[in-house]
Protein backbone atom coordinates (compact mmCIF):
# COMPACT_ATOMS: atom_id res chain seq x y z
CA UNK A 1 0.00 0.00 0.00
CA UNK A 2 1.32 3.56 -0.77
CA UNK A 3 2.87 5.61 2.26
CA UNK A 4 0.60 8.36 1.49
CA UNK A 5 -2.95 8.88 0.59
CA UNK A 6 -4.01 12.12 1.41
CA UNK A 7 -7.08 12.97 -0.24
CA UNK A 8 -9.28 16.00 -0.09
CA UNK A 9 -12.85 15.73 -1.26
CA UNK A 10 -14.33 19.04 -2.53
CA UNK A 11 -18.07 19.23 -2.16
CA UNK A 12 -20.39 21.28 -4.65
CA UNK A 13 -24.07 22.17 -4.10
CA UNK A 14 -26.02 19.59 -6.03
CA UNK A 15 -28.37 17.19 -4.41
CA UNK A 16 -25.91 14.49 -5.50
CA UNK A 17 -23.29 15.62 -2.39
CA UNK A 18 -25.03 13.22 -0.28
CA UNK A 19 -22.95 10.43 -1.73
CA UNK A 20 -20.11 11.79 -1.17
CA UNK A 21 -20.38 10.50 2.42
CA UNK A 22 -19.89 7.45 0.78
CA UNK A 23 -17.51 8.10 -1.36
CA UNK A 24 -15.63 9.25 1.92
CA UNK A 25 -16.01 5.73 3.12
CA UNK A 26 -14.48 4.19 0.46
CA UNK A 27 -11.81 6.32 0.22
CA UNK A 28 -11.27 5.58 3.76
CA UNK A 29 -11.44 1.56 3.32
CA UNK A 30 -8.68 1.47 0.78
CA UNK A 31 -6.56 3.49 2.88
CA UNK A 32 -6.52 7.10 2.24
CA UNK A 33 -6.84 9.54 5.06
CA UNK A 34 -9.62 12.04 3.94
CA UNK A 35 -10.27 15.58 4.37
CA UNK A 36 -13.50 17.55 2.94
CA UNK A 37 -14.19 20.95 1.24
CA UNK A 38 -17.42 22.06 1.37
CA UNK A 39 -19.02 25.42 -0.89
CA UNK A 40 -21.17 27.52 0.49
CA UNK A 41 -23.82 25.53 -1.77
CA UNK A 42 -23.14 21.80 -0.59
CA UNK A 43 -23.81 23.35 3.22
CA UNK A 44 -27.56 23.89 2.23
CA UNK A 45 -27.85 20.00 0.86
CA UNK A 46 -25.90 18.60 3.68
CA UNK A 47 -24.30 19.67 7.27
CA UNK A 48 -20.41 20.04 7.79
CA UNK A 49 -20.49 17.67 10.78
CA UNK A 50 -21.33 14.80 8.76
CA UNK A 51 -18.06 14.84 7.36
CA UNK A 52 -16.14 16.15 10.24
CA UNK A 53 -18.02 13.10 12.00
CA UNK A 54 -17.15 10.72 9.46
CA UNK A 55 -12.98 11.88 8.57
CA UNK A 56 -12.33 13.10 11.76
CA UNK A 57 -10.92 15.98 10.32
CA UNK A 58 -11.87 19.40 10.24
CA UNK A 59 -14.05 20.49 7.28
CA UNK A 60 -13.35 23.62 5.30
CA UNK A 61 -15.86 26.04 4.61
CA UNK A 62 -14.50 29.70 4.55
CA UNK A 63 -11.86 31.16 2.92
CA UNK A 64 -11.69 34.05 5.36
CA UNK A 65 -12.23 32.00 8.44
CA UNK A 66 -9.43 32.17 11.26
CA UNK A 67 -6.76 30.12 11.14
CA UNK A 68 -5.83 27.94 14.02
CA UNK A 69 -2.47 29.00 14.25
CA UNK A 70 -1.13 32.24 12.68
CA UNK A 71 1.04 30.82 9.89
CA UNK A 72 -1.09 29.13 8.68
CA UNK A 73 -2.43 30.02 5.88
CA UNK A 74 -5.05 27.36 5.68
CA UNK A 75 -6.14 27.14 2.04
CA UNK A 76 -2.55 26.64 0.98
CA UNK A 77 -1.90 24.56 3.58
CA UNK A 78 -4.40 21.87 2.47
CA UNK A 79 -3.19 22.35 -1.07
CA UNK A 80 0.10 21.19 0.19
CA UNK A 81 -1.14 18.39 2.02
CA UNK A 82 -3.44 16.57 -0.51
CA UNK A 83 -1.57 13.84 -2.69
CA UNK A 84 -5.78 13.85 -4.84
CA UNK A 85 -8.24 16.60 -4.75
CA UNK A 86 -11.91 14.90 -5.51
CA UNK A 87 -14.59 17.15 -6.59
CA UNK A 88 -17.65 15.35 -6.22
CA UNK A 89 -20.13 16.56 -7.40
CA UNK A 90 -18.75 19.20 -9.60
CA UNK A 91 -21.54 21.78 -10.33
CA UNK A 92 -21.25 23.72 -13.64
CA UNK A 93 -20.57 26.33 -11.31
CA UNK A 94 -17.44 25.07 -9.93
CA UNK A 95 -16.61 23.52 -13.12
CA UNK A 96 -16.45 27.02 -15.20
CA UNK A 97 -14.53 28.75 -12.16
CA UNK A 98 -11.83 26.17 -12.28
CA UNK A 99 -11.74 26.24 -16.05
CA UNK A 100 -11.21 30.34 -15.82
CA UNK A 101 -8.25 30.20 -12.91
CA UNK A 102 -10.79 31.73 -9.98
CA UNK A 103 -10.43 31.88 -6.60
CA UNK A 104 -13.12 32.90 -5.20
CA UNK A 105 -13.78 30.46 -2.57
CA UNK A 106 -12.01 27.95 -0.09
CA UNK A 107 -11.99 25.46 -2.94
CA UNK A 108 -11.17 27.34 -6.05
CA UNK A 109 -8.60 29.14 -4.32
CA UNK A 110 -7.25 25.22 -3.39
CA UNK A 111 -7.31 24.21 -6.57
CA UNK A 112 -5.47 26.98 -8.14
CA UNK A 113 -2.76 26.33 -5.66
CA UNK A 114 -2.59 22.49 -5.23
CA UNK A 115 0.09 20.85 -7.74
CA UNK A 116 -1.90 17.08 -6.66
CA UNK A 117 -3.92 15.24 -9.23
CA UNK A 118 -7.56 16.93 -10.03
CA UNK A 119 -10.24 14.56 -10.57
CA UNK A 120 -13.96 16.06 -10.96
CA UNK A 121 -16.76 13.99 -10.85
CA UNK A 122 -19.51 16.26 -12.38
CA UNK A 123 -23.36 15.87 -12.14
CA UNK A 124 -25.85 18.35 -13.23
CA UNK A 125 -28.90 18.28 -15.20
CA UNK A 126 -28.80 17.15 -18.79
CA UNK A 127 -29.06 20.73 -20.53
CA UNK A 128 -26.21 22.37 -18.33
CA UNK A 129 -23.85 19.28 -18.69
CA UNK A 130 -24.59 19.56 -23.00
CA UNK A 131 -24.54 23.40 -22.81
CA UNK A 132 -21.38 24.44 -24.86
CA UNK A 133 -19.72 26.47 -22.03
CA UNK A 134 -19.79 23.90 -20.07
CA UNK A 135 -18.61 20.85 -22.36
CA UNK A 136 -15.87 23.83 -23.38
CA UNK A 137 -14.89 24.59 -19.64
CA UNK A 138 -14.73 20.69 -19.27
CA UNK A 139 -12.37 20.18 -22.10
CA UNK A 140 -9.95 22.69 -20.80
CA UNK A 141 -9.90 20.98 -17.87
CA UNK A 142 -8.90 18.15 -19.70
CA UNK A 143 -6.38 19.81 -21.45
CA UNK A 144 -4.72 20.94 -18.17
CA UNK A 145 -4.45 17.73 -16.75
CA UNK A 146 -7.43 17.06 -14.75
CA UNK A 147 -9.56 13.61 -15.32
CA UNK A 148 -12.80 14.14 -15.49
CA UNK A 149 -15.29 11.24 -14.55
CA UNK A 150 -17.98 11.60 -16.92
CA UNK A 151 -21.27 11.20 -15.22
CA UNK A 152 -23.91 8.34 -16.19
CA UNK A 153 -26.79 8.44 -17.81
CA UNK A 154 -30.48 8.08 -16.28
CA UNK A 155 -33.54 9.76 -14.34
CA UNK A 156 -32.05 13.14 -13.04
CA UNK A 157 -33.14 14.61 -9.61
CA UNK A 158 -34.92 17.68 -11.55
CA UNK A 159 -37.17 15.00 -13.26
CA UNK A 160 -35.46 14.83 -16.98
CA UNK A 161 -34.08 12.03 -17.86
CA UNK A 162 -30.60 12.22 -19.34
CA UNK A 163 -26.71 12.52 -18.97
CA UNK A 164 -25.99 14.21 -15.87
CA UNK A 165 -25.99 11.85 -12.60
CA UNK A 166 -23.11 11.53 -10.62
CA UNK A 167 -20.82 8.44 -11.67
CA UNK A 168 -20.89 5.00 -9.81
CA UNK A 169 -18.92 5.60 -6.69
CA UNK A 170 -16.27 2.35 -7.14
CA UNK A 171 -15.42 4.27 -10.71
CA UNK A 172 -14.90 7.52 -8.77
CA UNK A 173 -12.82 5.93 -6.02
CA UNK A 174 -11.23 3.85 -8.46
CA UNK A 175 -9.82 6.34 -10.47
CA UNK A 176 -9.32 8.66 -7.84
CA UNK A 177 -6.83 5.85 -6.19
CA UNK A 178 -5.25 5.70 -9.75
CA UNK A 179 -5.09 9.17 -9.80
CA UNK A 180 -2.56 9.44 -6.77
CA UNK A 181 -0.14 6.75 -8.00
CA UNK A 182 -0.52 6.43 -11.91
CA UNK A 183 -0.12 3.42 -13.71
CA UNK A 184 2.85 3.16 -16.08
CA UNK A 185 2.26 -0.44 -17.48
CA UNK A 186 2.49 1.29 -20.65
CA UNK A 187 5.42 2.99 -20.63
CA UNK A 188 7.05 0.71 -23.28
CA UNK A 189 4.33 0.62 -25.69
CA UNK A 190 3.37 2.81 -29.09
CA UNK A 191 -0.28 2.74 -29.31
CA UNK A 192 -1.45 3.61 -32.47
CA UNK A 193 -5.11 4.64 -32.23
CA UNK A 194 -7.88 5.71 -35.23
CA UNK A 195 -11.30 7.10 -34.21
CA UNK A 196 -14.20 9.18 -35.32
CA UNK A 197 -16.05 8.53 -38.84
CA UNK A 198 -14.87 9.24 -41.99
CA UNK A 199 -16.39 11.63 -44.88
CA UNK A 200 -16.56 10.62 -48.58
CA UNK A 201 -17.24 13.67 -50.73
CA UNK A 202 -20.33 13.64 -53.19
CA UNK A 203 -19.39 17.01 -54.58
CA UNK A 204 -17.74 20.07 -52.55
CA UNK A 205 -20.43 20.42 -50.42
CA UNK A 206 -21.85 16.81 -49.35
CA UNK A 207 -20.72 13.53 -47.94
CA UNK A 208 -21.64 10.39 -47.29
CA UNK A 209 -20.94 9.36 -43.41
CA UNK A 210 -22.01 8.04 -40.36
CA UNK A 211 -22.84 8.66 -36.62
CA UNK A 212 -19.34 7.61 -34.82
CA UNK A 213 -18.65 10.52 -32.39
CA UNK A 214 -14.83 9.82 -31.76
CA UNK A 215 -15.40 9.42 -28.46
CA UNK A 216 -14.31 6.15 -27.92
CA UNK A 217 -11.16 6.30 -29.42
CA UNK A 218 -10.70 9.76 -27.78
CA UNK A 219 -10.85 7.77 -24.66
CA UNK A 220 -8.45 5.21 -25.66
CA UNK A 221 -6.21 7.67 -26.41
CA UNK A 222 -5.86 9.68 -23.05
CA UNK A 223 -6.19 6.43 -20.88
CA UNK A 224 -3.06 5.06 -22.84
CA UNK A 225 -1.50 8.20 -22.38
CA UNK A 226 -1.93 8.26 -18.97
CA UNK A 227 -0.63 4.47 -18.24
CA UNK A 228 2.59 5.85 -19.73
CA UNK A 229 1.75 4.89 -23.84
CA UNK A 230 3.22 7.16 -26.54
CA UNK A 231 0.58 7.89 -28.65
CA UNK A 232 -0.29 8.46 -31.87
CA UNK A 233 -3.86 9.46 -32.67
CA UNK A 234 -5.15 9.34 -36.20
CA UNK A 235 -8.50 10.82 -36.05
CA UNK A 236 -11.44 12.28 -38.34
CA UNK A 237 -13.23 13.33 -35.12
CA UNK A 238 -12.24 17.14 -35.49
CA UNK A 239 -14.90 18.35 -32.90
CA UNK A 240 -12.73 17.00 -30.52
CA UNK A 241 -9.84 18.34 -28.65
CA UNK A 242 -6.59 16.69 -28.95
CA UNK A 243 -6.17 14.09 -25.63
CA UNK A 244 -3.00 15.84 -23.68
CA UNK A 245 -0.22 14.95 -24.74
CA UNK A 246 -1.04 12.83 -27.56
CA UNK A 247 0.12 13.33 -31.22
CA UNK A 248 -2.70 13.72 -33.51
CA UNK A 249 -2.79 13.36 -37.17
CA UNK A 250 -6.28 14.87 -38.84
CA UNK A 251 -8.08 13.08 -41.60
CA UNK A 252 -10.96 12.88 -43.49
CA UNK A 253 -11.65 10.42 -45.88
CA UNK A 254 -11.11 6.69 -45.84
CA UNK A 255 -8.25 6.61 -48.11
CA UNK A 256 -6.62 9.53 -45.97
CA UNK A 257 -6.50 7.30 -42.85
CA UNK A 258 -5.67 4.28 -44.35
CA UNK A 259 -2.20 6.08 -45.90
CA UNK A 260 -1.72 7.73 -42.11
CA UNK A 261 -2.23 4.37 -40.77
CA UNK A 262 0.26 2.84 -43.06
CA UNK A 263 3.08 5.60 -42.47
CA UNK A 264 2.92 5.47 -38.68
CA UNK A 265 2.05 1.70 -38.10
CA UNK A 266 6.29 0.86 -38.47
CA UNK A 267 6.21 2.71 -34.72
CA UNK A 268 3.51 0.82 -33.16
CA UNK A 269 3.30 -2.05 -31.32
CA UNK A 270 -0.32 -2.07 -30.70
CA UNK A 271 -3.01 -0.93 -33.06
CA UNK A 272 -6.36 -0.41 -31.82
CA UNK A 273 -8.61 0.29 -34.71
CA UNK A 274 -11.36 2.29 -33.01
CA UNK A 275 -12.35 4.50 -36.45
CA UNK A 276 -16.08 3.97 -37.88
CA UNK A 277 -14.22 3.83 -41.74
CA UNK A 278 -16.83 4.13 -44.33
CA UNK A 279 -17.55 0.99 -46.18
CA UNK A 280 -17.80 2.79 -49.48
CA UNK A 281 -17.20 5.97 -51.28
CA UNK A 282 -18.08 8.00 -54.66
CA UNK A 283 -16.87 6.62 -57.71
CA UNK A 284 -16.55 9.99 -59.60
CA UNK A 285 -16.50 13.51 -57.06
CA UNK A 286 -18.67 15.64 -58.94
CA UNK A 287 -16.75 18.86 -59.51
CA UNK A 288 -19.59 21.45 -58.18
CA UNK A 289 -22.55 21.88 -56.04
CA UNK A 290 -25.31 19.14 -57.15
CA UNK A 291 -28.14 20.60 -57.95
CA UNK A 292 -31.25 19.44 -55.98
CA UNK A 293 -33.57 19.05 -59.53
CA UNK A 294 -31.36 16.83 -61.35
CA UNK A 295 -31.63 13.26 -60.62
CA UNK A 296 -29.11 11.87 -58.99
CA UNK A 297 -27.91 8.21 -59.11
CA UNK A 298 -24.49 7.55 -56.94
CA UNK A 299 -21.97 5.13 -58.42
CA UNK A 300 -19.91 3.04 -54.66
CA UNK A 301 -17.33 1.89 -54.43
CA UNK A 302 -15.09 0.08 -51.77
CA UNK A 303 -12.96 1.96 -49.86
CA UNK A 304 -9.69 0.95 -48.20
CA UNK A 305 -9.75 -2.53 -45.72
CA UNK A 306 -7.63 -0.43 -43.24
CA UNK A 307 -7.34 -3.71 -40.72
CA UNK A 308 -6.93 -5.83 -42.89
CA UNK A 309 -3.63 -3.31 -44.35
CA UNK A 310 -2.66 -3.35 -40.66
CA UNK A 311 -2.36 -7.23 -40.64
CA UNK A 312 -0.71 -7.27 -43.78
CA UNK A 313 1.92 -4.86 -42.75
CA UNK A 314 2.82 -5.04 -39.08
CA UNK A 315 5.98 -5.88 -37.41
CA UNK A 316 5.96 -9.46 -36.23
CA UNK A 317 4.75 -9.08 -32.50
CA UNK A 318 2.57 -5.68 -32.60
CA UNK A 319 -1.05 -6.50 -31.72
CA UNK A 320 -3.86 -5.32 -33.78
CA UNK A 321 -7.67 -4.36 -32.36
CA UNK A 322 -10.68 -4.24 -34.18
CA UNK A 323 -14.03 -2.43 -33.59
CA UNK A 324 -17.14 -4.25 -35.01
CA UNK A 325 -20.46 -2.04 -34.69
CA UNK A 326 -23.44 -4.49 -34.86
CA UNK A 327 -27.05 -4.16 -34.36
CA UNK A 328 -26.79 -6.58 -31.38
CA UNK A 329 -23.89 -8.65 -29.59
CA UNK A 330 -23.44 -11.50 -32.61
CA UNK A 331 -20.22 -13.37 -31.22
CA UNK A 332 -20.36 -15.70 -33.95
CA UNK A 333 -20.50 -12.84 -36.70
CA UNK A 334 -17.88 -10.63 -34.64
CA UNK A 335 -15.34 -13.79 -34.53
CA UNK A 336 -16.02 -14.52 -38.17
CA UNK A 337 -14.61 -10.65 -39.01
CA UNK A 338 -12.15 -11.53 -36.39
CA UNK A 339 -10.48 -14.46 -38.58
CA UNK A 340 -11.14 -12.47 -41.96
CA UNK A 341 -9.39 -10.11 -40.79
CA UNK A 342 -6.63 -11.92 -39.17
CA UNK A 343 -7.16 -9.33 -36.29
CA UNK A 344 -5.88 -10.34 -32.47
CA UNK A 345 -9.13 -8.87 -31.35
CA UNK A 346 -12.32 -7.94 -32.36
CA UNK A 347 -14.07 -5.30 -29.80
CA UNK A 348 -17.90 -5.83 -30.11
CA UNK A 349 -20.21 -2.98 -29.73
CA UNK A 350 -24.08 -3.02 -29.53
CA UNK A 351 -25.32 0.07 -31.80
CA UNK A 352 -28.79 -1.36 -31.25
CA UNK A 353 -29.34 0.74 -28.65
CA UNK A 354 -29.68 4.77 -28.93
CA UNK A 355 -28.32 5.37 -25.36
CA UNK A 356 -25.03 3.54 -26.29
CA UNK A 357 -22.54 3.34 -28.86
CA UNK A 358 -22.51 5.87 -31.78
CA UNK A 359 -22.31 9.74 -30.69
CA UNK A 360 -23.22 8.76 -26.87
CA UNK A 361 -21.38 8.70 -23.64
CA UNK A 362 -21.74 5.32 -22.84
CA UNK A 363 -21.09 1.73 -24.46
CA UNK A 364 -20.72 -2.02 -23.83
CA UNK A 365 -18.91 -4.54 -25.38
CA UNK A 366 -17.48 -7.70 -25.91
CA UNK A 367 -13.48 -7.86 -25.83
CA UNK A 368 -13.60 -11.18 -28.21
CA UNK A 369 -10.27 -13.50 -28.99
CA UNK A 370 -9.85 -16.79 -30.92
CA UNK A 371 -10.76 -18.45 -27.73
CA UNK A 372 -12.32 -16.16 -25.39
CA UNK A 373 -15.36 -13.37 -25.16
CA UNK A 374 -15.51 -11.17 -21.93
CA UNK A 375 -18.44 -9.10 -21.40
CA UNK A 376 -17.46 -5.30 -20.45
CA UNK A 377 -20.84 -3.67 -18.96
CA UNK A 378 -22.11 -0.83 -19.92
CA UNK A 379 -20.49 2.00 -18.55
CA UNK A 380 -18.93 5.55 -19.69
CA UNK A 381 -16.51 4.87 -22.79
CA UNK A 382 -13.57 6.32 -20.12
CA UNK A 383 -14.19 3.00 -18.02
CA UNK A 384 -14.94 0.99 -21.10
CA UNK A 385 -11.32 2.37 -22.38
CA UNK A 386 -9.84 1.44 -19.27
CA UNK A 387 -10.94 -2.05 -19.47
CA UNK A 388 -9.86 -2.75 -22.87
CA UNK A 389 -6.19 -1.63 -22.23
CA UNK A 390 -6.42 -3.82 -18.98
CA UNK A 391 -7.28 -7.25 -21.24
CA UNK A 392 -4.80 -5.74 -23.95
CA UNK A 393 -2.05 -5.60 -21.49
CA UNK A 394 -3.32 -9.24 -20.23
CA UNK A 395 -3.24 -10.39 -23.97
CA UNK A 396 0.25 -8.77 -24.44
CA UNK A 397 1.73 -10.48 -21.56
CA UNK A 398 0.08 -14.09 -22.27
CA UNK A 399 1.56 -14.03 -25.88
CA UNK A 400 4.83 -12.70 -24.30
CA UNK A 401 5.11 -16.02 -22.20
CA UNK A 402 3.82 -18.16 -25.00
CA UNK A 403 7.41 -17.13 -26.98
CA UNK A 404 9.57 -17.39 -23.52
Amino acid sequence: MPESRNILIGVCGGIAAYKAVDISRELQRNGATVRTIMTRSAQQFIQPLTFASLTGHKVFTDLWESPTEAAIIEHIAQAQWADALLIAPATANTIAKLAHGLADDFLSATCLATKAPVVLAPAMNVNMLHHAATQTNLDTLRQRGHTIVDPDSGYLACGMSGDGRLAEIDIIVRTTLDALHPRRDLADETILITAGGTREPIDPVRFLGNRSSGKMGHALAAAAQRRGARVILITAAANLPTPPHCERISVNTALEMHSAVLDYLPQATIVIKAAAVADFRVHNIAPSKLHRDAALTLHLEPTEDIVRSVVDHRRPGTLVIAFAAEMGLDIDRAREKLQRKGADVVVLNDISQPHLGFDASHNAAIFLTEHTAIHLAESTKEHIAAQILDHTIALRSASRLQLA
